[in-house]
């Protein structure tokens, strides 16, 4: 696995985009604050430039770095829950614009897999995460069913023995606002 953490590292380092696995599904994803990077990805996606991503973190401590301002609510949600969990937080910070939501929010996960861990702690900053599928079309719940169009367009494929325990689908959202508010965005 050190080899493919180098690889992937490099890339990333160099501005390139990799497929990778997550807690969750298969993604897509790229360094968070390299805007030609997500701009390269969001091409390959055919995702609207402007459209919100999220990024994957591998310690609560990197999101004090990403954010202005965490509210106290959404550190005791991450925390407790038991299922991959992405928070939108207000007054984002510290990686590209072209993640963030009009409004200055961003959606961070707080990942549990041993390889984004790792990939995370190589390149020292957050992994953007986006599911490997053209825009508009279902999220792969399997390597097997990841379009060739997406494979091809990446600089990177992470050996799918790496995959380890994905749940196949995508993470609850949540948006929590500084005043401690929290809303259900997906379940």
């Amino acid at each position: 696995m050190i080899d493919s953490i180098k690889k992937a590292a490099d890339i990333l380092r160099h501005g390139g985009i990799i497929l990778y696995p997550t807690d969750t599904v298969w993604g897509i994803g790229c360094d968070a604050t390299n805007d030609d990077a997500i701009k390269k990805l969001y091409k390959l996606k055919q995702k609207d430039a402007g459209a919100a991503s999220l990024i994957l973190v591998s310690d609560i401590n990197m999101i004090y770095k990403y954010v202005h301002t965490v509210p106290d609510i959404a550190v005791q949600l991450v925390e407790i829950s038991d299922k991959p969990l992405t928070v939108v937080f207000p007054n984002a910070c510290g990686v590209s614009s072209e993640l963030m939501a009009s409004d200055g929010s961003l959606g961070i996960r707080l990942v549990n897999h041993e390889y984004c861990n790792s990939l995370i702690r190589a390149i020292k900053r957050p992994l953007v995460s986006t599911s490997a599928n053209l825009s508009g079309m279902p999220a792969p719940q399997s390597f097997s069913e990841i379009s060739k169009a997406i494979i091809e367009g990446v600089d990177f494929v992470v050996d799918a023995k790496y995959a380890g325990k994905m749940t196949g689908k995508p993470s609850s959202i949540i948006k929590t606002g500084l005043s401690g508010e929290v809303k259900i965005i997906r379940n």
